[in-house]
C-alpha cells in the first residue's frame, strides 16, 4: 500500500509529473496549495483553516491518498539521494533551505528540476539527486544535480528536515496540520492527496 501512495504524493508535492505516472492527477487543472489545519474530516469532505485565516471545505477526490511526514535530519542525507528542498535566495549568493524532504528510494526521479515554489515570496522547489554533502564554514551545504545542472544549497541549523511514512484516516483530527495539493473545481478545492502532520511533525513544504 506505502508504495502506491508514493507517486501520487510526488505527483501533488511537485505538480510536474506526467499523467503516465500512477494516481496521475489531470494536469491540465490548475493547481495550487492549501496549506492549514483541519477543523474537521467527514466522508469525502476535510475542512481546513488555512495559514491565511481562510476556511474552507476541501473535496476528496475518489482514490486520494495520504501520508505523513517523519523527522530525519541532514546526516540523513548521502550522496545518491533524491531529495526536494524548498529555498530562498540568500544576500551573499547561493540558496539557504527553507525545508528538505528526503524522498524514499521509490521516488527517485519523480519531478526533478527546480522551479517555483510558494512556501514563500520568492522561494523555489529544487527536486534532485544530491552529488554531495559537505560541512563548512558557512554552515552546511548541499550539491544537487538535475538535468544536467548542478546547484549548491545551504542548510541552515533548525532547517526542518523529513521523509514520507504513512498515515491513516484516523490521522486526520482536528487541529492536525495538512499540506494538500489540489485542484480548482467549480464546486471549490479538489484533492487528489493530503500530506497530514503526526507525532508532533508537521509538514513543512
Amino acid at each position: 500500500m506505502f508504495k502506491n501512495i508514493l507517486p501520487a504524493l510526488v505527483l501533488g508535492l511537485s505538480a510536474l509529473l506526467s499523467a503516465a505516472s500512477v494516481h496521475a492527477v489531470d494536469q491540465k487543472a490548475e493547481q495550487f496549495h492549501i496549506r492549514g489545519s483541519i477543523v474537521t474530516y467527514s466522508g469525502s469532505t476535510l475542512k481546513v483553516k488555512t495559514r491565511e485565516g481562510e476556511t474552507v471545505d476541501v473535496t476528496l477526490a475518489d482514490g486520494w491518498k495520504l501520508a505523513s511526514v517523519a523527522n530525519a535530519a541532514v546526516t540523513d542525507i548521502k550522496p545518491g539521494d533524491f531529495v526536494g528542498i524548498a529555498s530562498l535566495p540568500r544576500e551573499g549568493g547561493g540558496d539557504g533551505a527553507l525545508e528538505v524532504l528526503i524522498f524514499p528510494p521509490a521516488m527517485k526521479g519523480a519531478g526533478e528540476g527546480s522551479y517555483g515554489w510558494d512556501l514563500k515570496p520568492n522561494s523555489s522547489m529544487t527536486n534532485a539527486t544530491v552529488a554531495d554533502a559537505v560541512k563548512g564554514v558557512d554552515g552546511r551545504t548541499v550539491t544537487v544535480s538535475y538535468h544536467g545542472k548542478e546547484k549548491k544549497i545551504s542548510i541552515p541549523d533548525g532547517t526542518p528536515v523529513v521523509t514520507i511514512a504513512p498515515a491513516t484516516k484516523d490521522d486526520l483530527v482536528p487541529g492536525a496540520v495538512v499540506f494538500i495539493s489540489a485542484e480548482k473545481a467549480a464546486s471549490g478545492p479538489l484533492a487528489h492527496q493530503v500530506l497530514v502532520g503526526k507525532n508532533g511533525v508537521v509538514p513543512p513544504m
